[in-house]
């Protein structure tokens, strides 16, 4: 199958730190062509695959001290995508929105996969528009605000069985990591690990929009003598901190799409204590692989019990569920399903009026 991947240019793919979408947009890709795909990668210059890379600007965008507008070159990356459409059996976006004007006019299949939050209003006329348009969605739980869109399958994220070690004797301390913003709630683990008497290790950014907030409500709680603060790591850094943590803490406050760091914590057999917030109960198995809370009293009472969870068992819930074998022949499967349901479309004796229909902007 020749299938085009459109990834966010913020990063690298995969990146060099942070980056969750593009980090899943790697091993998703790496994987199919493993599985004997021919691939091409939309992505950054400086992005590092197996497959055939159609490099769009220089570097990441959220590093790159040059970049005023990132939207503009995910609109061309958008448009380039279209104009060799005729070399791909699929496109697979994973731009949210950006390219719907453009997939609603293609002569061939297309799919996106939505990796944000879809509970703001401001976006819902943009996917009600393009109802028609296939979506996969990464958690059940994501679609809530939109359902009736045109929902494929769900496709949990996955991961390299080897790209996280299984850590069997932890250190004492517990691990924050991600990014430092309101809805993270990281004044939350703060909380839990102080009243627990347990070290918190944090290793997480600070976007330009949340610096703020970091200024303002975390930075005065990081002088706890039980609290450390990393930064923004490297993923051997990360690696190391979550594989020696007794936990990770995920106190959510908001409906997380997804949250790959929870597998990343459970492929090294460190179980979770997380908030009972979107994905998270498609993630964690209370008692299995972590604890599900709905406070920070219950976070605390959790810490407390954090050793009767069997760190093997949390790396079998990774390899039972969450490997990136797993989720890239899910993804050919969809493909496959997409690619022959739009075979027929074209085929049926109203395919003129569809394509018109498709063309002219209206629902056909």
């Amino acid at each position: 199958m020749r299938i085009a991947q459109i990834a966010p240019l913020h990063e690298s793919v995969p990146p060099s730190r942070y980056g969750g979408t593009e980090r899943v947009v790697s091993y998703l890709t790496e994987e199919l062509v493993r599985l004997g795909h021919d691939v091409t990668l939309f992505a950054t210059a400086d992005s590092v695959t197996s497959a055939r890379l159609y490099p769009i600007c220089p570097r990441a965008l959220r590093t790159d001290a040059e970049c005023i507008d990132p939207l503009a070159h995910h609109v061309y990356m958008a448009e380039l995508a279209a104009r060799h459409s005729d070399r791909f059996d699929i496109i697979h976006s994973h731009i949210d929105y950006l390219a719907f004007m453009l997939f609603r006019r293609l002569p061939i299949a297309t799919v996106t996969t939505l990796h944000g939050r879809l509970d703001i209003p401001d976006s819902y006329a943009v996917y009600n528009e393009f109802g028609e348009l296939p979506l996969v969605s990464i958690s059940d739980s994501q679609r809530d605000p939109v359902p009736a869109l045109n929902w494929i399958n769900t496709v949990h994220h996955g991961l390299p069985r080897d790209s996280f070690s299984f850590s069997p004797s932890p250190e004492n301390y517990v691990a924050f990591v991600g990014r430092i913003s309101p809805e993270k709630r990281l004044d939350r683990a703060i909380k839990i690990a102080c009243a627990a008497g347990v070290p918190l290790v944090i290793g997480a950014k600070v976007d330009r929009s949340d610096q703020q907030y970091f200024e303002d409500k975390i930075e005065p709680l990081l002088g706890h003598p039980l609290v450390r603060y990393l930064g923004e790591l490297s993923e051997t850094e990360k690696t190391k901190l979550l594989s020696g943590a007794k936990a990770l803490l995920f106190p959510i406050d908001w409906p997380e799409p997804f949250g790959l760091v929870m597998i990343e914590a459970m492929a090294c057999g460190t179980p979770i204590i997380a908030w009972a917030e979107g994905s998270v109960p498609e993630v964690v198995k209370h008692g299995i692989s972590g604890f599900i809370v709905n406070s920070v009293e219950e976070g605390v009472q959790a810490l407390t019990s954090i050793d009767k969870i069997d760190r093997k068992s949390c790396r079998m819930e990774f390899e039972r569920g969450f490997t990136s074998v797993r989720m890239a022949k899910d993804y050919v499967d969809v493909y496959e399903q997409i690619i022959q349901s739009f075979a027929a479309e074209m085929s049926h004796p109203a395919a003129e009026l569809y394509a018109f229909a498709k063309t002219s902007g209206q629902r056909p």
